[in-house]
């Protein structure tokens, strides 16, 4: 199957490239916490958006854009490192999509929260394991790390994802306030 690049989903991507690009530049997007790595993210939400409003090379493109973003801004070792920095931020929106998709006709809202969960696990389970095979960080620093990042940055996403989305789908006209997809 050929994925297609129209001209609405070079739009689509430029937007949100944008978005992450400001969240990636302003405190906005990486919120500094004491633990080893340093930040929580959503630099992640733009690429499930992507994935879920737009199919999964418009969220494989916002995904290279954070990645690049992590790598270019490195303040750990292991994001100067491009199979940490780069490589697992391709698959959050292809993941996200695959999720929404594979839900979405039981219902949106859950395709939605459904994304948002899976984008943020492959982030946060992808990046910190590359870290641990590249042996940037133990085992053990990664399993807490993924936990205290991982879960509250799930969270923001699923919330983030619902709600935008809904509003954008709602907005186009394709679905009801119930989440049914027209």
């Amino acid at each position: 199957m050929l994925v297609k690049l129209t001209t609405r989903k070079i739009v689509v991507s430029g937007i949100l490239g944008a978005i992450a690009i400001l969240l990636g530049v302003t405190p906005l997007g990486l919120i500094a916490v004491p633990t080893p790595l340093g930040h929580a993210t959503i630099l992640h939400v733009p690429a499930i958006l992507g994935g879920v409003l737009e199919g999964p090379l418009v969220g494989l493109l916002i995904g290279l854009i954070f990645g690049l973003i992590s790598f270019l801004r490195a303040t750990l070792p292991m994001f100067s490192d491009p199979l940490v920095a780069i490589l697992p931020r391709l698959f959050i929106g292809i993941t996200a999509y695959l999720a929404y998709a594979s839900t979405k006709r039981i219902n949106s809202f859950l395709g939605y929260a459904l994304a948002g969960i899976v984008g943020t696990a492959t982030n946060t389970v992808l990046v910190l394991g590359m870290a641990v095979i590249r042996d940037y960080i133990p085992l053990e620093v990664a399993i807490a790390s993924g936990l205290a990042h991982g879960i509250p940055e799930m969270i923001v996403a699923t919330v983030l994802t619902i709600l935008l989305v809904g509003g954008i789908k709602r907005i186009r006209g394709f679905e009801d306030p119930a989440g049914n997809s027209r």
